[in-house]
């Protein structure tokens, strides 16, 4: 390829998710070299040209790696993470590199020093919509898709019951709905309390396991997925359904953020079908009559219980309610 001022992380993924290894050179004719490299094993990394008397940059960040090789003959240092599924955040830092030593003449050293320092708040500080929530709303906007092509989606919005604080997702009149969603390659997820999957009285609840994988050109971010559904809520629904989207955003968000982060050009597809589970005495869970055993007053100061179920390779159960028949999509 011929030089270019910056790699696009859109054409980066399309490399990744085909696992075609390509070379990006991102310095002129008269600049050191600074080549943006893809490998064929799904991995980003930044090669900088040294010279005799430039010195490695050191990392001071347990995440990104630092490396001097010999590259087509020439001393150059490598930069890449340890920590594959950061890998677009990282994308970012390496731009950001490479943006010094094009555009301020640093020299690698100097470029990779400042640049860490100017993101190490960023780094060190929870961003206002991490990649796991934006990952679970993603879900409950497929099952809320998913219930409207059924039910309509004035029903859709009256089931949601996530931007209330109750225990499930979804009510629907004759059972509930928890959905779990992970980009993982495993169907791990994390139980949020002894109530979550605990089925209300007479209501008969189920699990939805949902897996996302980043999908290239054919995916959906998560605003295009946010403004596909409110588009739809405000055309076949009340002016509630619509405020109901928008406290949800506001539930999993700092009151001061907005809900559409600066990098929101992830896309997604559904990594494998949906596995949809009763809860009931087969499915791995725990509840509150666990602590039965113990003084009521040691269960009154048990505040919170978080932990994780693995349910990679259970067999769906069968038949399920209609509205978890239908195929699923991102909306």
């Amino acid at each position: 390829m011929t030089a270019d001022s910056k790699a696009d992380w859109s054409q980066i993924e399309h490399f990744l998710h085909t696992g075609q290894g390509v070379t990006i050179p991102l310095g002129g004719s008269d600049l050191p070299r600074i080549d943006y490299v893809v490998t064929s094993d799904q991995d980003i990394a930044l090669h900088l040209e040294l010279t005799s008397r430039q010195r490695l940059p050191r990392s001071p960040h347990p995440l990104i790696r630092v490396e001097e090789i010999a590259y087509e003959g020439i001393r150059m240092a490598r930069l890449r993470t340890t920590q594959r599924q950061l890998l677009r955040e990282f994308h970012d830092l390496l731009c950001a590199v490479a943006d010094r030593i094009v555009d301020r003449g640093r020299t690698p050293d100097q470029a990779f020093t400042e640049t860490v320092q100017a993101w190490r708040a960023l780094l060190d500080r929870p961003r206002a919509m991490s990649l796991e929530k934006r990952i679970g709303l993603m879900g409950e906007l497929v099952m809320l898709a998913a219930i409207a092509a059924s039910r309509g989606w004035q029903i859709a919005a009256e089931s949601w019951k996530a931007s209330y604080g109750e225990e499930h997702d979804f009510g629907l009149p004759s059972y509930d709905i928890e959905v779990k969603t992970t980009s993982a390659e495993e169907r791990t997820h994390t139980v949020h309390g002894l109530s979550q999957l605990t089925p209300s009285a007479n209501r008969p609840l189920w699990l939805v396991s949902l897996q996302l994988t980043r999908g290239g050109a054919h995916g959906r971010t998560f605003t295009q997925c946010v403004s596909s559904v409110r588009d739809q809520l405000a055309e076949h629904t009340t002016g509630d359904a619509v405020d109901m989207l928008e406290q949800r955003l506001a539930a999993i968000s700092r009151p001061d953020d907005a809900y559409v982060l600066p990098m929101d050009d992830e896309r997604w597809s559904l990594r494998s079908t949906p596995l949809v589970l009763m809860v009931d005495e087969h499915l791995p869970r725990l509840d509150w009559s666990l602590l039965s055993l113990l003084p009521a007053e040691s269960v009154a100061r048990i505040r919170k219980v978080d932990y994780n179920i693995d349910v990679t390779g259970l067999p769906g159960s069968p038949e399920p309610p209609t509205e978890l028949q239908i195929e699923f999509s991102l909306p």
